[in-house]
């Protein structure tokens, strides 16, 4: 399943959520560096985990878990979590619950079906996923899998007809030049690996997942776009249609082996960390994003590369040549420049010696000002690649994408 979380401007952020004009100058930088130091822990500690968590207890002696049942199993955990929240938000009320319940998800049917798609499609990223990681190193999953960006600024191009930067284009060669190394480095046998893994299916069920992801994240937005309906109301949406399909795949990959031996066969206190990260860390996420702007999501991904390069060393005998660390620093360059606001970004490729900043918009006497970038710039949800000003840094990549809304 994915996990929804709110993509907007500070001004979107909703109740509770102070915006950047409503304190003293001096109180708000102070809180709002707080909010962003946390997000990044955040952001780093969830998507290094997870992927070091699978790797784990996927590789783990002994009998090896279905994936299947941990997708359902994570699905059905967001599902009731979203419910308790939905719950507290009518007062522990029942009545006005089921009321709602039967509004949101049953009369306005139309609504919830269209959330059918992009369900299925992170369904089977999910199991994809489990493929992807226990056929490849952690760290050479991690710097491969951030090829989910550029499949979805493909997609944003292709579908919502969005245009991107020279510097983005730019960095999406970079990027994919990167992971080429990365699995060329791998091809080649740069590490040790046990005789059960198989790089090639690897490859291919990340790249299946990247593509998906990329899809079925703009698929989401397009479908979507001026709909009504809360962040937990989405979640629960989603889990309802993830947990059945879940379960449909569950029966049609593993079923006899699971009728056989039990739907938590192999679980171990290991196993229940990963589900319980796949369904808490998405939500958590999905609720800190909005404090993280562009380039600290960029840093975020780079940082957990590092640390799951790092982390992969010491638990699992991976191996660093020169061919991985030059991928892996590709990679951790295009993310970040990839993520760089419109400002920052001309500034590097005019290499101008301006103090003013991205956001200061200064321009020179007499002269008039810059042409506007796109027919919609008022509308903040046609061009969500890059932030329109100082005050919405917080819209950072698509709204779908999968590392940061949905997880």
């Amino acid at each position: 399943m994915a996990a929804v979380g709110s993509g907007g401007s500070p001004a979107a952020a909703g109740p509770g959520v102070v915006s950047a004009g409503m304190l003293e100058p001096g109180t708000t930088t102070a809180a709002h560096r707080r909010l962003k130091y946390i997000s990044l822990a955040v952001l780093v500690v969830q998507n290094a985990s997870l992927i070091l968590s699978i790797r784990y207890a996927r590789t783990l002696p002994g009998d090896r878990f279905f994936a299947t049942t941990a997708v359902v199993m994570a699905e059905v955990l967001k599902g009731l979590t979203c419910l308790l929240l939905l719950f507290a938000q009518k007062r522990g009320n029942v009545k006005h619950l089921v009321l709602f319940l039967h509004e949101a998800v049953l009369v306005q049917y139309v609504d919830t079906l269209k959330l059918a798609v992009p369900s299925l499609i992170y369904t089977l990223q999910n199991n994809l996923q489990y493929v992807a990681i226990s056929n490849l190193p952690a760290a050479t999953f991690q710097v491969t899998y951030q090829l989910k960006i550029l499949t979805t600024a493909l997609f944003s191009v292709l579908m919502l007809n969005r245009s991107l930067s020279r510097l983005q284009w730019a960095s999406l060669l970079l990027l994919f030049t990167g992971v080429a190394i990365v699995q060329a480095q791998q091809a080649g046998g740069g590490s040790p690996r046990p005789l059960d893994q198989n790089p090639g299916a690897g490859l291919a069920a990340v790249v299946a997942s990247c593509l998906s992801s990329g899809f079925a994240g703009v698929y989401f937005e397009k479908i979507l776009k001026g709909s009504s309906g809360s962040v937990w109301l989405r979640n629960l949406q989603l889990g309802l249609f993830g947990t059945a399909l879940g379960l449909v795949g569950l029966w049609w990959a593993e079923g006899t082996a699971v009728a056989h031996r039990g739907f938590f066969f192999g679980y171990t206190p290991a196993v229940w960390g990963v589900v319980l990260n796949q369904a808490f860390g998405g939500l958590l996420v999905a609720v800190v994003v909005k404090y993280a702007d562009n380039i600290l999501k960029g840093f975020a991904t780079s940082l957990s590369i590092v640390l799951s390069t790092v982390a992969s060393i010491r638990l699992f005998g991976f191996h660093v040549d020169p061919l991985f660390a030059l991928g892996a620093g590709l990679v951790i360059g295009a993310v970040y420049l990839y993520s760089l606001p419109r400002g920052a970004a001309k500034a590097i490729a005019s290499a101008s010696a301006s103090t003013s900043g991205p956001c200061t918009h200064q321009q020179p006497p007499g002269q008039p000002p810059p042409p506007q970038l796109s027919s919609h710039r008022g509308d903040v949800s046609t061009e969500p690649f890059l932030p329109k000003n100082c005050n919405e840094q917080m819209s950072g990549y698509p709204m779908p994408n999968k590392d940061i809304v949905f997880i």
